[in-house]
């Protein structure tokens, strides 16, 4: 394997995706893997852009078939995972693949990707600043803010996990500390 991975991982409400987004506004050769998932598409969400949102009987099926790099049961009942035939796809195209995937996965892909990968972990400010921003965003009820904010303690003390650490305090500071982080990588 010597397709170059970055990556990028936080707390549901981090700043993951946002800072993601930025990154390939800067770079065209970084492209994201749309990754698997059984959870429900979510308002404004596309499938194939998004996720492949998959039942979670065709997600267990993929499993048993070896089709997938990597996967998870983050919550109970839903999956998250990434296909191995969507990687391919993108390094045929020549693209650096950034994955935007929870803790777990991330600690999972850098042992098999090894020095072809950079891991990064976005951290929030503080517990009470996610915890205001997962409220904001309306999409959770009571009970799932809570699953989150209790999975969130756990991922914040796996960020010892990554090669580096980015503070997401001050946005624009994130996102150039890492675009600095992937420049010098690359290089």
């Amino acid at each position: 394997m010597n397709n170059k991975v970055i990556i990028i991982s936080s707390p549901s409400g981090g700043g993951k995706g946002t800072i993601i987004s930025r990154l390939l506004d800067w770079n065209n050769q970084l492209v994201t893997s749309v990754s698997a998932t059984t959870r429900k598409i979510r308002k404004g969400e596309q499938e194939g852009i998004n996720y492949y949102y998959i039942n979670t009987e065709d997600f267990q099926e993929k499993i048993q078939n070896n089709e997938l790099l990597e996967y998870e049961e983050v919550y109970s009942g839903t999956y998250y995972g990434t296909l191995k035939s969507e990687l391919e796809r993108l390094w045929d195209l020549g693209k650096i693949i950034i994955f935007e995937i929870d803790v777990d996965g991330s600690i999972n892909l850098k042992k098999k990707f090894k020095d072809n990968a950079l891991s990064i972990f976005i951290n929030p400010p503080s517990l009470e600043i996610l915890y205001q921003r997962l409220k904001n965003r309306g999409s959770e009820d009571q009970n799932s803010l809570e699953e989150r904010m209790r999975r969130a303690e756990y991922e914040i003390k796996m960020r010892k996990n990554f090669d580096h650490i980015v503070l997401n305090d001050d946005l624009e500071k994130a996102v150039d500390d890492t675009k600095n982080i992937i420049n010098k990588w690359l290089s």
